[in-house]
């Protein structure tokens, strides 16, 4: 029995904690820490970073200067050229000496907007004007120019009015298919309610209304009162137009009127629902 007790002691301490252990699995070396300062992410690095990014700087800031000097230093882009187009009445000279742009200054530093304010100032014809920067040497001036709708008799000159009532030029004769203004409108009952300056508008915006084959046979608008004018026509034709009031309606009713009567010398659309005809 104790052959056999030590029999499985033996045993045991071969396997248990008698015995020597086996070996585990090893674990692999750790890396070898990085100093302080050195890799991609220490300063010399940041240093590598830095260099493509002064250098774009210092390339947007060349390009910068070049442009500049190209713009406002060099003679590459300066005015060398100002034409005017869109005249009627005005010629091209007129305009291009009251616009006086620049010839030789840098385009980009020419004030458009100024140019156009002294145009219209210097030139009360012009209603509008475009100034226009054609790259590289050119300057355009595109105008619009005011349309008389009536005029005002002034001794042997005519007043040319536009459709929104500006005065706007004095010349010697009459431009066709223009009517003259007559007020007399000083015994009317309506006058202290309406003065001239009212009146006016009203023949204004009686001549503006006008269609235009009508317009150009208008030879007089004559105001008597505020709701009593008439059109004095080619042909000795009379046209009892009444107020300003319904200016589109009197002007189709009259259209109407002329093709249906042609040889009628009087008509009154006053009623542009009811109009009258009447001599032929």
């Amino acid at each position: 029995m104790a052959g056999a007790t030590t029999a499985q002691r033996g045993t045991s301490d071969r396997s248990g904690r008698g015995g020597k252990k086996r070996p585990g699995p090893s674990k692999p070396p750790k890396p070898p820490k990085s100093s302080k300062g050195s890799g991609p992410r220490g300063p010399g690095g940041a240093r590598a970073r830095r260099v493509p990014v002064l250098a774009s700087l210092a390339a947007a800031a060349l390009l910068a200067g070049g442009g500049a000097w190209a713009l406002y230093g060099s003679s590459w882009l300066r005015v060398e050229r100002v034409t005017a187009s869109g005249t009627e009445v005005l010629t091209p000279e007129q305009v291009l000496t009251a616009a006086a742009v620049p010839v030789g200054a840098p385009l980009v530093s020419v004030d458009t907007d100024e140019i156009a304010s002294s145009l219209r100032g210097r030139l009360p014809r012009i209603d509008s004007v475009d100034v226009v920067r054609s790259w590289p040497h050119g300057i355009g001036l595109k105008v619009t120019e005011r349309k008389p709708v009536l005029l005002i008799k002034k001794e042997a000159e005519f007043v040319e009015v536009d459709a929104t009532g500006v005065r706007f030029d004095t010349v010697g004769r009459a431009p066709a298919g223009v009517p003259v203004l007559e007020l007399a409108a000083e015994h009317s009952p309506s006058a202290r309610r309406f003065d001239e300056q009212r009146l006016l508008r009203e023949a204004v915006g009686i001549a503006g209304s006008l269609p235009a084959a009508i317009a150009k046979e208008t030879l007089q608008v004559k105001v008597r009162s505020y709701d009593s004018v008439l059109l004095q026509l080619t042909k000795g034709r009379t046209v009892v137009w009444g107020s300003g009031e319904l200016g589109e309606a009197k002007g189709r009713a009259l259209t109407a009127l002329l093709k249906a009567a042609p040889k009628a010398d009087h008509f009154d659309v006053s009623v542009p629902t009811a109009p009258a005809v009447s001599g032929s």
